[in-house]
């Protein structure tokens, strides 16, 4: 008995050391996967018009407007969804509109693509009705829109697309609506006839709307389809854009009253309406990214910020 109660003593004493230092031993951390900081950004930005104008058509009454806009991108840009406001003095008189947008934007080398949804949102709209009761706005003229966007980086200086947005109750009229779009952007190279500086970009726009019927509540008549066309140039410096513009529209002034039944053209008796006509407008805009801060920037961040959608096409989340 005191043998075997030896060699147990013995054994305890020589397990000892090693039990001491598995009691010591760290706890295993478990590794968390790393994201990578460029897989979710966001962008914002303010802007200041002098008329918001969209697609050859003042939203404004031809007066001046502010605008803003928050988007969140995942998966390095790949994925979008945002949110835009602008003030606006339409016939049904919403206090504003306000857009959401949602989509993708893969890209193929030189190729990129823009495939995505908008929604336009009046708040507190109330149809415009005449001293007859005729209803010449939609009770409800929130609508929405598909959006295809396809461009194509020439080289570093130019840039051509293509843009399609359909919809099928153009301002909640039921009439159908489909705008087809060319777009021409180019970057002109710093001392450009010895005297431009860096941050220049000419571009324009052709387009055409295709408009369909109204439904029985407004009469069934067809709303007139017409071609639209802008061009403009835009300087950049980090973050702030001043772009000066140029908008028409084949319209004439009783078929622009017929598309927005302004209601001084309804007050006279005319039925016509200046919302359509040539336009020059100014834009001063404030954009920043995550990924791209600009005057955000540490002092030794190298490389302009890319201006954020100077045209009307590219405007996040609007038409």
């Amino acid at each position: 008995m005191p043998s075997r109660c030896l060699h147990l003593a013995l054994l305890l004493t020589g397990l000892a050391p090693a039990l001491g230092h598995a009691a010591d031993a760290p706890v295993p951390v478990p590794v968390l996967p790393v994201v990578d900081p460029q897989a979710v950004s966001a962008s914002f930005g303010f802007r200041a018009v002098t008329d918001y104008n969209s697609r050859g058509i003042s939203q404004t009454n031809r007066n001046p407007g502010v605008q803003g806009y928050l988007e969140m991108q995942a998966l390095d840009g790949l994925v979008y969804a945002g949110i835009a406001g602008e003030s606006v003095t339409l016939p049904n008189r919403p206090f504003m509109e306000m857009d959401f947008s949602a989509g993708i934007r893969p890209t193929f080398g030189a190729w990129s693509f823009d495939l995505g949804y908008l929604f336009y949102n009046y708040p507190n709209e109330r149809a415009l009705r005449g001293p007859d009761g005729t209803i010449y706005t939609a009770n409800n003229a929130d609508y929405y829109e598909f959006v295809a966007k396809a461009a194509y980086a020439v080289n570093d200086a130019l840039t051509l697309g293509a843009n399609v947005y359909t919809s099928p109750s153009y301002f909640g009229t039921h009439a159908p609506g489909t705008y087809v779009s060319g777009i021409m952007k180019y970057s002109i190279p710093a001392g450009t006839f010895g005297v431009l500086p860096s941050g220049l970009m000419l571009s324009s726009e052709v387009g055409h709307y295709f408009l369909g019927t109204t439904n029985a509540s407004f009469g069934r008549f067809n709303l007139p389809n017409y071609t639209y066309g802008n061009v403009g140039i835009a300087y950049t410096v980090k973050n702030v854009t001043l772009d000066l513009r140029y908008h028409d529209t084949t319209l004439t002034k009783t078929q622009c009253g017929t598309i927005t039944a302004q209601p001084r053209g309804i007050a006279n008796g005319s039925f016509q309406s200046n919302w359509c006509g040539a336009a020059f407008i100014a834009t001063l805009s404030f954009d920043v990214t995550s990924k791209d801060p600009g005057i955000f920037a540490k002092d030794d961040a190298t490389g302009p910020s890319v201006p954020a959608r100077t045209s009307d096409a590219e405007k996040p989340a609007t038409r």
